[in-house]
């Protein structure tokens, strides 16, 4: 009923940059929150950004000045802008959205298929 389509994570040397896309398809009545989580091997899941309906956003203290989390609501896509990148980010990253579909009285979380995004020179 709903499908969330993660693209962009990829391979990119130290200091580099990516963003991040999260769609959201289908019968989708309204969005709430939005995020983005990481998970490196051997690590639990972190949330790494997230933003309200609102457009107010927090950030993991490791990624703050670096990331940007943003929201088109026209197009149900969340973004995370990654500047700066380090060895330390690389894990896979999942996108996360709140959101209630037509015929539904209940916001349910989604989470994406998860992107890989590896730092290394």
């Amino acid at each position: 009923q709903v499908q969330l389509v993660e693209s962009g994570g990829g391979l990119v040397q130290p200091g580099g940059s990516l963003r991040l896309s999260c769609a959201a398809s289908g019968s989708i009545f309204s969005l709430n929150a939005m995020g983005w989580y990481r998970q490196a091997p051997g690590k639990q899941r972190e949330l790494v950004a997230g933003i309200i309906r609102g457009g107010s956003a927090n950030y993991a203290d490791s990624v703050k000045g670096r990331f940007t989390i943003s929201r088109d609501n026209a197009k149900n896509t969340v973004y995370l802008q990654m500047n700066s990148l380090k060895p330390e980010d690389t894990a896979v990253y999942y996108c996360n959205l709140n959101l209630m579909t037509y015929g539904s009285t209940q916001y349910v979380t989604y989470w994406g298929q998860g992107t890989q995004v590896t730092v290394s020179s």
